[in-house]
C-alpha cells in the first residue's frame, strides 16, 4: 500500500440536521484504486460531496486529511486546486462555453499558470484519442445536446487533462453500454500513476476491468460495514448485499 493520500476518520455528516454518514473511516494511498459499494441511499454520493465541499452538506464530527492537509477546512475551489476531482452522476450543461475553453480555463485556475493553446490542444488531442472522441468534440458547448455516454466521456476527458491527485468518480459508468464502459475504463487506466489515486462508486464491475483494485469498501446506512479486496466486488455482483443487510439487522 502507498503513502496515504486521503485519510478519513470517524466522519459524520448530513443535510439540515439529518445524519447520513455515521462515522465513516477509510484511507486511500498514492498509486491505489479503491471502490465504494452500497445500495442506493447508503451515503456513497454524500461522502463524495462532503469530501469535495458541497455547501449543502454539514460535517458534524470527524476529519479528512488530504495529502497531509486538513481537507475539511478548505473551501471547494481550494480543494480542487490541491488536486481533488469529482465526476458527477449527471453533469451540467453549460451553453456558450466550449469543452476546450472550460478545460484550459480550469487548468489555469488550478495551477495558477498560463496554458499555451498549441501545447494544450496537442495534449487534449491525445486524450480524445484514448476516449475515441473526434477532434470536433473540443469545440462543442459543454454537455449541450450530449448523450449520457458523451457526457461521461467528457468527464473522463476532464480527468485526463486536469490531472488531479485524487479522482472521486461517482457512477461514471452509469447508463453506459459495454463498449462505452470499456472506453471509460481505459481512460481511467490512462490517468492512473504511482502518485495519484481513484475512489470509485460503481454498480458495474466492467469499469474495473483494466484497473487493479487495492481496496473495496461496503457502505451501508452511513457506515462502512466491510472492507476487503476485489473479491468483494465479485461477491456483491453475484449475491447482492443480502449478507451485509442481515448482519446489520
Amino acid at each position: 500500500m502507498g503513502e496515504n493520500l486521503l485519510a478519513v476518520r470517524d466522519l459524520r455528516a448530513g443535510v439540515e440536521g439529518k445524519e447520513i454518514l455515521r462515522g465513516v473511516s477509510l484511507s486511500v494511498g498514492k498509486g491505489e484504486t479503491h471502490v465504494l459499494l452500497g445500495p442506493n441511499g447508503s451515503g456513497k454520493t454524500t461522502l463524495m460531496n462532503v469530501l469535495m465541499g458541497h455547501p449543502r452538506y454539514e460535517v458534524y464530527e470527524g476529519n479528512a486529511v488530504f495529502d497531509g492537509e486538513d481537507l475539511l477546512s478548505l473551501p471547494t475551489h481550494e480543494r480542487a486546486r490541491r488536486g481533488l476531482f469529482l465526476s458527477f452522476q449527471t453533469p451540467e450543461e453549460i451553453p456558450g462555453v466550449t469543452v476546450e475553453n472550460m478545460l484550459r480555463t480550469a487548468r489555469q485556475a488550478a495551477t495558477g499558470k498560463k496554458v499555451g493553446i498549441a501545447a494544450f490542444r496537442k495534449e487534449m488531442a491525445a486524450a480524445l484519442e484514448i476516449l475515441k472522441m473526434d477532434g470536433d468534440w473540443a469545440g462543442r458547448y459543454l454537455n449541450v445536446g450530449f448523450s449520457g455516454g458523451e457526457k461521461k466521456r467528457t468527464e473522463i476527458l476532464q480527468l485526463l487533462t486536469l490531472k488531479p491527485k485524487l479522482a472521486l468518480l461517482d457512477e461514471t459508468d452509469s447508463g453506459l453500454d459495454v463498449d462505452a464502459v470499456r472506453v471509460v475504463s481505459n481512460g481511467v487506466s490512462a490517468f492512473r500513476t504511482a502518485e495519484n489515486a481513484c475512489l470509485i462508486i460503481t454498480h458495474n464491475a466492467h469499469i474495473l476491468s483494466s484497473l487493479s483494485v487495492d481496496g473495496v469498501h461496503v457502505l451501508l446506512d452511513g457506515r462502512i460495514v466491510k472492507s476487503g479486496g476485489a473479491e468483494l466486488v465479485e461477491e456483491i455482483g453475484a449475491r447482492g448485499y443480502a449478507r451485509f443487510l442481515q448482519a446489520e439487522g
